[in-house]
C-alpha cells in the first residue's frame, strides 16, 4: 500500500529537515572554567567560558563584556588585538544572550582592580565569540538594583531566576536539604516517601482532590501533612523517619502562604519532648552552622504559651528586643477612667507597653500605631507620655496622682510613652504584642543578622468556637494531653493542656508539633470532645484506629517548614522569595498561568461535569 504525502506535507518536512540537521550539527565550546574560578595566578591560561551576557560596554571601540553564570562574573575584553570577526561579533551582543567565549587570562592593570568582584584582579582577553542563543528584548532588568513588579517577576521567573539573590538563596536551599539529610541520617532517621494521594481526612484546611478516573466518583486528597502515614510508619517499627515532606493546602488567598510548601517531616517512637526538642536543637544547630557560619545555642529557652502571650502578645514572640508587654489592671480601680474600670470589672486586662523615647512621637503616628492594633480586634489604643511633672497627653490626666507609683513600677522615666489596650486577655496581649513588632522596627531595635530561637510549650488542647458552639482542636486531634489532665478531660475541656510545642525564631513559627495518641480509646475521647461522631471518626480514620489496636508504640514528632526557614536565614520579606516556582497570593503562577480550565474530553473522562460560572451579581 502506497501512502501518498500532501504536497503542504511534502513542504513542511522539506522546511524542517534542515534546520533539524542544523542544530543537530551545532557545535560549540563547551566551557573549561565557570566566570567565577579566574584569579591573578591564572594569568596566561587560555580558556573558554560560556554564560550570559550581563554587560556589553563600548569604550571607544574596545568591548567590555561582563559574562555571568551561576558562579559569578568574568570580564571579557575585546580590543583592537581581537580578530575583525569577534569584534564584529562583540558589537552585535546584547544582554542576555548565551555565548561562548574564547581567550585569555591577563592580569588587570593595578588601577583597573576590582576589589568587589572575585575575579576582580583579572581579565579574558577575548580571541573568539560564538553566539549559542540570543534574547528578545528584556522585561526587566537582570539585577539587583533595579526594583521589578513582583507579578512581573513571577511571570517571568525564568529570567528572574538568574539574578544573583534568587541563585543564592535556591543554592541555600540546596545546601539546607542536604545539610538536614545529613545530619537525620547520622541521627538514625530513615528517609521515607509517603504517599502523595491518600484518602481525604480533615486536618484544617480544605484538600486538593484529585478525581479517579478508574473509580468513578471518587477521590484522592493531596496530602496537608503526612500526618497519618508518619504514624503508621511508627506503628510499622520504622522508630526514627523523616522526609522533605510536599504537603498542599486549600486555603484563602493570604499574604504569605503557599497552596504548596516543604517541610521537613520528622517522627519517632518511645521520645518524650525533650527527645524531640534535643534532635530538632541538634538539627537547627547543624544547619546554621555548616551553611551561614552562625553558632547557635545548644538548647533553645522555653515559654509557656501564657507565657509568650503574656509578655510578647504572640504565641511566636520575636526575641531579638526587649519592651515587653506589663500588666496595668490593677491601676484601673478608682481613676475614673471608665472604659478601664469596666474592663477591670468584667475580668478583663489592661496591658501596657513602655516605649523608651516615644514621647516625641505625634498624634498621627499614635494613630497608626492605634490602626495596628484596631486589626486585631482592639476597640482602641490609649496612650500618654512622661515628662518631668508626671503623666500628660492622652489618659495621663486620670493618673495624676499615681504618676510616681506608675513610673516606678514599669520602669518608665521622662521621655517614653505608655501605650495601653484595655480588653479580654486574648485580644489585649495580641493587639498590644502586634504595636510592639511594629515599634521594633520602627525603633531599629532589632539586631541585624540576630536569631533568637525558643520553645513555646503548654498550649490549650482545645479551643471554643463561638460561631459552631463547639471545641474545636487547637493543633490537631491526634495530641496526647499532658498526662495531669487524661482523668479530668471532658469536665472542663478549656482547661486542658496538649503535650504539643512550637519551634519560633525572630516572630515567625518555624515548626509545630506535639506528643501523638497512640491509645485508640483515648483517641476516641479527644473525637467525643470536638463532636467528632464516632461513624465518620472511623470512616475517615478507621485504618489509623485499627492499626493502634496492634502494639503501637509511643510517638511524637515535629514538622519545620523549609520554605520559613530559608525566608527567616535570608532575610527576604516572603517565603516567594526562596521557592523556585511559587504561586502567587492568589494562588496562581502567571508564568504558565495554572490553574487552567481542561477540556470537555477530560472532565467526562473521569465521570464530572463543570457548572456555569456565576457572574460578578451572582447570577448564572
Amino acid at each position: 500500500m502506497t501512502t501518498r504525502i500532501s504536497r503542504h506535507c511534502r513542504a513542511t518536512r522539506l522546511f524542517l529537515q534542515p534546520v533539524l540537521v542544523y542544530i543537530s550539527r551545532m557545535e560549540y565550546k563547551k566551557r573549561t572554567v565557570t566566570c567565577g574560578d579566574l584569579r591573578a595566578e591564572h594569568a596566561g591560561m587560555p580558556v573558554v567560558l560560556n554564560g550570559w551576557v550581563h554587560r556589553n560596554r563600548d569604550h571607544g571601540g574596545i568591548h567590555f563584556i561582563n559574562l555571568r553564570d551561576r558562579y559569578g562574573i568574568t570580564q571579557v575584553v575585546v580590543d583592537q588585538d581581537a580578530p575583525e570577526a569577534t569584534r564584529h561579533l562583540a558589537e552585535s551582543l546584547k544582554m542576555e544572550f548565551c555565548v561562548a567565549i574564547t581567550g585569555t587570562v591577563r592580569r588587570r592593570p593595578d588601577s583597573m582592580i576590582n576589589p568587589d568582584m572575585q575575579t576582580g584582579e583579572i581579565e579574558v582577553a577575548a580571541t573568539g565569540i560564538q553566539i549559542l542563543s540570543s534574547c528578545e528584548v528584556l522585561p526587566f532588568m537582570i539585577d539587583e538594583e533595579t526594583e521589578t513588579r513582583e507579578d512581573l517577576r513571577l511571570q517571568y521567573r525564568y529570567l528572574d531566576l538568574r539574578s544573583f539573590g534568587m541563585q543564592h538563596r535556591i543554592a541555600l536551599r540546596n545546601q539546607v536539604s542536604f545539610r538536614v539529610r545529613e545530619y537525620l541520617q547520622n541521627q538514625g532517621f530513615y528517609e521515607i516517601e509517603t504517599p502523595t494521594m491518600i484518602k481525604s481526612t480533615p486536618e484544617g484546611a480544605r484538600d486538593f482532590l484529585v478525581p479517579s478516573r478508574l473509580n468513578p466518583g471518587s477521590f484522592y486528597a493531596l496530602p496537608q501533612s503526612p500526618q497519618l502515614y508518619k504514624q503508621l510508619l511508627m506503628v510499622s517499627g520504622f522508630d526514627r523517619y523523616f522526609q522533605l515532606a510536599h504537603c498542599f493546602r486549600d486555603e484563602d488567598a493570604r499574604g504569605d502562604r503557599q497552596p504548596e510548601h516543604t517541610q521537613i517531616d520528622m517522627e519517632m517512637s518511645f521520645v518524650s519532648r525533650d527527645d524531640v526538642f534535643a534532635v530538632t536543637e541538634g538539627l537547627m544547630g547543624h544547619v546554621f552552622r555548616s551553611t551561614l557560619d552562625i553558632e547557635l545555642p545548644a538548647r533553645f529557652p522555653r515559654l509557656s504559651y501564657h507565657e509568650a502571650m503574656n509578655r510578647f502578645g504572640s504565641d511566636k514572640p520575636d526575641l531579638r528586643f526587649e519592651m515587653e508587654l506589663q500588666d496595668f489592671t490593677s491601676f484601673a480601680a478608682g481613676s475614673g477612667f471608665g472604659v478601664f474600670e469596666s474592663v477591670a470589672e468584667s475580668g478583663g486586662s489592661i496591658k501596657l507597653l513602655v516605649v523608651p523615647g516615644g514621647a516625641g512621637y505625634s498624634r498621627k503616628q499614635i494613630t497608626e500605631l492605634e490602626d495596628v492594633a484596631k486589626t486585631y480586634h482592639a476597640k482602641g489604643l490609649a496612650f500618654a507620655k512622661v515628662t518631668a511633672e508626671g503623666l500628660e497627653s492622652g489618659i495621663g490626666k486620670f493618673f495624676t496622682d499615681k504618676a510616681a507609683e506608675i513610673k516606678a513600677a514599669f520602669g518608665a522615666t521622662e521621655g517614653d510613652l505608655l501605650l495601653f489596650v484595655a480588653d479580654s486577655w486574648k485580644v489585649a496581649c495580641t493587639a498590644l504584642g502586634a504595636v510592639r513588632t511594629r515599634l521594633g522596627t520602627q525603633l531599629e531595635l532589632i539586631p541585624a543578622n540576630t536569631f533568637a530561637f525558643a520553645w513555646v510549650v503548654d498550649f490549650p488542647l482545645f479551643e471554643w468556637d463561638d460561631e459552631l458552639q463547639k471545641w474545636e482542636p487547637a493543633h490537631h486531634m491526634f495530641t496526647m494531653p499532658r498526662a495531669e489532665y487524661l482523668e479530668t478531660m471532658e469536665q472542663d475541656p478549656g482547661a486542658v493542656k496538649g503535650d504539643l510545642y512550637d519551634l519560633v525564631c525572630n516572630g515567625y513559627e518555624m515548626a509545630s508539633g506535639s506528643i501523638r495518641v497512640h491509645n485508640p480509646e483515648l483517641q476516641q475521647r479527644i473525637f467525643d470532645i470536638v463532636g467528632f461522631p464516632r461513624e465518620e471518626a472511623e470512616e475517615r480514620f478507621g485504618f489509623l484506629l485499627k492499626a493502634f489496636r496492634y502494639g503501637a508504640p509511643p510517638h511524637g514528632g515535629i514538622a519545620p517548614g523549609l520554605d520559613r526557614l530559608l525566608m527567616v536565614m535570608t532575610g527576604t520579606p516572603t517565603i516567594r522569595e526562596v521557592i523556585a516556582f511559587p504561586k502567587n497570593t492568589q494562588g496562581i503562577s502567571p508564568m504558565d498561568e495554572s490553574p487552567s480550565p481542561i477540556d470537555a474530553d477530560q472532565l467526562r473522562d473521569l465521570g464530572l461535569m463543570p457548572l456555569p460560572r456565576e457572574d460578578a451579581t451572582g447570577q448564572t
